[in-house]
């Protein structure tokens, strides 16, 4: 009896590799945005990387069918929620005041000419996580109130009002006031 042997042919090993490339592709091409946003959130760059690591993994592991254009945004929300899950974890709840974070490569920031960018991120640090995540994904990012609401899975009603209130508390902090 003779026994089969298995080949994989040559349209599985192109498919392999176009993933691989498609993975790598999307990591060269975000990598950096979700670190930003992984260190902002956590004000530690070795936890920040290890979520970036995560959350690349993730998306190898999973393999989840990403519109096109929109990859971005599914990897901001996965860090957002692994950071939160980090956040919400008992060692990490003491706050780190004067921190500074946003060491790593500029972004835009059109709210910076409130005052300078170290005490604007102070500021932003201070803020409750649901006033801080639209700050990031808005003026950080670039996200839309409409694709923000999308990504967070909430009314565009909520967002605008979040974006509003985040505003008038970074206001009032960084007149010498309190986030609460």
């Amino acid at each position: 009896m003779q026994q089969a042997l298995y080949h994989p042919d040559v349209s599985t090993r192109t498919q392999e590799r176009d993933s691989s490339a498609y993975f790598s592709e999307l990591y060269e091409k975000y990598a950096t945005d979700v670190l930003r946003m992984c260190y902002f959130y956590l004000a530690d760059r070795q936890k920040a990387e290890d979520v970036v690591q995560d959350v690349f993994v993730r998306l190898i592991t999973t393999n989840p069918e990403l519109q096109e254009g929109r990859e971005k945004a599914w990897l901001l929300k996965v860090a957002m929620n692994r950071c939160r899950d980090l956040w919400r974890g008992a060692w990490l709840k003491r706050v780190v005041l004067g921190s500074p974070a946003f060491e790593l490569v500029a972004a835009p920031d059109e709210y910076g000419q409130m005052a300078d960018q170290q005490e604007m991120m102070g500021a932003v640090n201070q803020l409750p996580t649901m006033f801080k995540e639209v700050i990031l994904l808005h003026y950080y990012q670039g996200y839309g109130i409409s694709e923000i609401a999308e990504m967070m899975d909430l009314p565009e009603g909520t967002i605008s009002s979040r974006l509003s209130r985040a505003r008038k508390k970074l206001e009032s902090i960084l007149k010498g006031g309190d986030a609460q």
